[in-house]
């Protein structure tokens, strides 16, 4: 570890969506979702303002198979990194992502129920829209 440098990242908040595990080509399996996160406060005339972040976490082997059993608006602790992915489309346009790579996840309150045939959001990027 880099004495001179941190990088870690503690969030707890509601998931967007269920995560779902996937297999890259060289056969690890990974899940990601999005979490969100609240932020209230008072302005100067003191009406309440709220403000929610969006987060992608990506987890990887057990922690993605053990991520799986979390439902839509699970509220989770999640601790890891932030790592920022770079990519070239067809069109040979430069992406960036920054996400959370956990390496804790941890189901805070009672276990919601996964929803069956739930429809998955279609603006949501997948496992197949990720180039790995």
């Amino acid at each position: 570890m880099n004495r001179n440098s941190a990088n870690r990242v503690i969030l707890v908040g509601h998931t967007g969506a269920a995560p779902e595990v996937k297999t890259t080509k060289s056969d690890r399996k990974y899940s990601s979702f999005t979490l969100a996160s609240n932020y209230g406060w008072r302005d100067a005339g003191g009406e309440y303002k709220d403000r929610t972040d969006w987060h992608r976490i990506v987890c990887w082997g057990n922690l993605a198979e053990y991520s799986a059993r979390l439902a839509k608006g699970q509220q989770v602790y999640v601790e890891g990194s932030l790592r920022t992915r770079e990519w070239t489309d067809e069109n040979k346009k430069k992406h960036y992502i920054t996400e959370v790579y956990a390496e804790m996840l941890t189901p805070l309150g009672k276990m919601k129920e996964k929803e069956e045939g739930a429809e998955a959001d279609p603006n949501e990027k997948t496992g197949d829209d990720v180039p790995f």
